[in-house]
């Protein structure tokens, strides 16, 4: 169910009462496209930047939603670059192209809310130079992008606002109002806690890129689990070490990540098994092996590759993550999935 707010908008810092608003939505991918494409079923203005075979067929057909949350074509304006100031943007393009996005639409971002939707820890500390408020995002749904101007939703779940460890900002609850037009969205406190355990589930976007098996069959490959179940552990001792209160998201309470932490192997097993069938019968992929499927630079070092920058910043290290980033690394060159025994072979656990 999505929440509705009918009158809610937001316009430069503050709130405004209204039913419609400029929305500018950077990237369009499965996850900006999903937001783009809800946001105008929602009734709201959208304008879309994007680059090559995505602009193209955006501008021909539409930018077209399907899946779990219904099927949608939205008829929403697209450039290179955002056409106008926007009362509310999105940032949806990966970590390592976050600057040159920033940088290529500065003109019509000037003192507007800013909602940096990406994974890993530092997206919205990287828009730190935005001279309007910064909230951060956690894209808690799965979705991928089958072909060029289609985004198809997998498992539904909530968009998260906020930053830092504190309770949500005004900047935070009043967009997460705004966008509960179209969106399920809500602010929380604590969400640098709630980041880390986005991490945390992350792990399992890294097995399918080596490989080139969805995350369901990955999980249920007894060796392959025990490696990604590894490779959560060291993440959760890396976030302790570093002080960080783990926050709770849509089916991973905090129960579930201790479990995940410190239970015997098999319980740890059997609740990625477990999740793995939550994710239901529809491949699902992650962005990571989408990323490797499109030819394109993907976003490991900010996922397994953070855990082991930040494990190696308190002197301690991750091994199986990093076994993990280099493998990944190893398809992007190669092209080449490995089987999984070739997986269980090279990454040895203690």
């Amino acid at each position: 169910m999505i929440a509705a707010c009918p009158d809610a908008g937001l316009s430069g810092g503050g709130i405004v009462r209204r039913s419609r608003m400029k929305v500018g939505v950077i990237g369009a991918g499965a996850i900006g496209g999903t937001l783009a494409a809800l946001l105008d079923r929602a009734g709201h203005s959208v304008d879309v930047a994007v680059r090559g075979e995505r602009l193209a067929a955006i501008r021909a057909r539409g930018l077209r939603l399907t899946g779990r949350w219904g099927e949608h074509r939205a008829p929403v304006a697209a450039g290179e670059r955002l056409a106008s100031v926007p009362d509310l943007a999105l940032l949806c393009v990966k970590a390592q192209d976050e600057g040159e996005a920033l940088g290529a639409n500065e003109a019509a971002l000037a003192g507007v809310p800013l909602v940096v939707v990406q994974n890993g820890l530092d997206g919205a500390a990287g828009a730190r130079a935005h001279t309007g408020p910064v909230i951060g995002a956690i894209a808690f749904f799965s979705a991928d992008c089958p072909v060029p101007g289609e985004s198809r939703v997998l498992v539904p779940g909530p968009l998260y606002l906020g930053s830092g460890t504190e309770p949500p900002s005004a900047e935070a609850a009043d967009a997460a109002r705004a966008l509960s037009t179209g969106i399920p969205c809500r602010a929380v406190a604590n969400f640098a806690g709630c980041q880390w355990t986005k991490l945390v589930v992350n792990q399992i976007n890294a097995m399918p890129a080596i490989t080139g098996l969805s995350v369901q069959e990955t999980l249920a490959d007894p060796a392959l689990r025990r490696i990604i179940l590894a490779s959560m552990r060291e993440a959760l001792r890396t976030g302790r070490r570093e002080g960080i209160a783990f926050g709770s998201l849509d089916g991973m309470p905090s129960l579930a990540l201790g479990l995940l932490r410190s239970a015997p192997a098999p319980v740890g097993n059997a609740l990625l098994r477990l999740m793995g069938r939550r994710l239901g019968r529809e491949p699902v992929l992650g962005s990571t092996l989408q990323s490797v499927q499109r030819g394109l630079p993907t976003e490991i070092d900010h996922l397994n590759g953070a855990i082991v920058d930040r494990a190696r910043a308190r002197g301690a290290d991750a091994p199986v993550n990093a076994a993990m980033t280099e493998l990944v690394h190893e398809v992007e060159r190669d092209h080449r999935f490995r089987t999984p025994h070739e997986v269980a072979r090279g990454i040895r656990l203690r």
